[in-house]
């Protein structure tokens, strides 16, 4: 029990969040995938939005990048739970939305590249 606490009150106190654990290292490889469509620079936008300070905010909101009808209209936060379900199937969870991507395949790769996203928005 006291190792529980001591672990929580370290969480708390270096500001680490267990919420998007996965391997960052990890996730900047997956991130190259993303990375001719994407970037985590804050306001730098490709192709797609800039994914820096992305994970717990509303979808389609990044100032200066022109999102299509349906993502600006989806209603969608962007925590955990949406980002997985999206990275996996981008088209199923926003319809018509124009992001070619297919998805990623492995759970593991989506919760590393979460991580690695989260890690960038610091």
């Amino acid at each position: 029990m006291f190792r529980l606490i001591f672990v929580f009150v370290l969480q708390l106190v270096l500001g680490i969040s267990t919420a998007y654990a996965g391997d960052i290292k990890a996730g900047k490889k997956v991130f190259k995938k993303c990375k001719a469509c994407h970037t985590v620079k804050p306001g730098k936008h490709k192709v797609g939005p800039s994914l820096h300070g992305v994970i717990d905010s509303a979808g389609g909101t990044s100032i200066g990048y022109q999102y299509s009808s349906a993502l600006q209209t989806s209603g969608i936060i962007w925590d955990k739970k949406n980002l997985t379900a999206f990275l996996k199937s981008p088209k199923s969870i926003v319809p018509n939305n124009k992001m070619s991507f297919s998805g990623l395949k492995k759970d593991d790769d989506i919760a590393n590249l979460i991580a690695y996203i989260a890690s960038e928005s610091e």
